[in-house]
């Protein structure tokens, strides 16, 4: 038998190796919430992480095996990276069968010199822009590659950090964008398996490349000033004492019983439980 290029051995231990972790828990999530469906035209967002590659891979598997034809599209933005950045991407792509649609941006340069919530920012210029091209592509999704951790580490920053309970949605419809619709494909898939796969086949993938993540690399603990790696850490104590607890957490987005709460909002529009008049946490009607 002839040996297996480095992209076969990839896919196979898609299948094969990493099927518990990663085949079925990602076509759970496809079934589940509804998010490909005949004659779609999908474009995966590309941004060089871990994630949005076995995102990919993933993807082209479920094309390869499904009984209902669709479309893909890779589609890559390039906010800013710098050449050895970009570089990675693409070799990385050439490395995995990823045919990439490379288009730039110049997104790094203007939340560089945003000193409030710049990775709130990038993070919703990035998804403007990518919402744009796939549409001028014909696609009527992009699919995202936030996992299982991300939802769960979503939650906790909202309630600790942001005064809510919300959640991370499998699927959402844009609003800026009619017709338009975002899948997170991987919302059932733990990080650490896909961790698991990258380290298996020998890949070093991007990190978000600019310069937040770094200096919070160069802080030492893993932590620096970002609060979501403040959350992975106390996840990762409090799963010594409960194993289960972000099982827990994502089985408690699925169960909110709203009849338990004082207050809560739906599509934008606050409602009261308890007959009272509404107002807002600074005490104003």
């Amino acid at each position: 038998m002839r040996d297996l290029t480095p992209c076969e051995i990839a896919e196979r231990s898609l299948i094969k190796t990493y099927r518990k972790t990663l085949w079925n828990p990602f076509i759970a999530a496809v079934k589940r919430y509804g998010l490909v469906v005949p004659g779609d035209h999908i474009a995966v967002c590309i941004s060089g992480g871990k994630d949005s590659m076995v995102l990919a891979k993933l993807m082209q598997e479920l094309q390869k095996h499904t009984e209902h034809p669709f479309a893909l599209t890779f589609l890559a933005m390039d906010p800013g990276y710098n050449p050895a950045n970009r570089r990675l991407l693409e070799e990385n792509a050439a490395l995995l069968g990823i045919p990439l649609t490379v288009f730039e941006s110049g997104i790094f340069d203007a939340t560089a010199q945003v000193e409030k919530n710049p990775c709130y920012l990038c993070a919703r210029m990035r998804r403007g822009f990518l919402y744009a091209r796939a549409r001028e592509l014909g696609c009527n999704k992009i699919a995202l590659g936030h996992h299982f951790s991300d939802v769960i580490e979503t939650t906790l920053l909202g309630l600790f950090y942001g005064a809510q309970l919300q959640a991370m949605m499998p699927k959402l419809q844009s609003k800026n964008f009619p017709g338009m619709e975002l899948i997170r494909p991987l919302y059932c898939v733990h990080e650490n398996a896909i961790i698991a796969w990258k380290d298996y086949n020998h890949l070093r993938f991007l990190q978000c490349a600019c310069r937040f993540t770094e200096n919070r690399d160069a802080s030492g603990d893993g932590i620096g000033e970002s609060k979501r790696q403040e959350i992975k850490l106390l996840l990762r104590q409090l799963k010594r004492d409960n194993p289960n607890i972000e099982k827990s957490i994502f089985r408690a987005i699925h169960g909110v019983q709203l009849d338990t709460f004082p207050c809560f909002k739906y599509r934008g529009r606050a409602y009261t439980n308890t007959g009272a008049h509404l107002w807002d946490g600074a005490g104003q009607e």
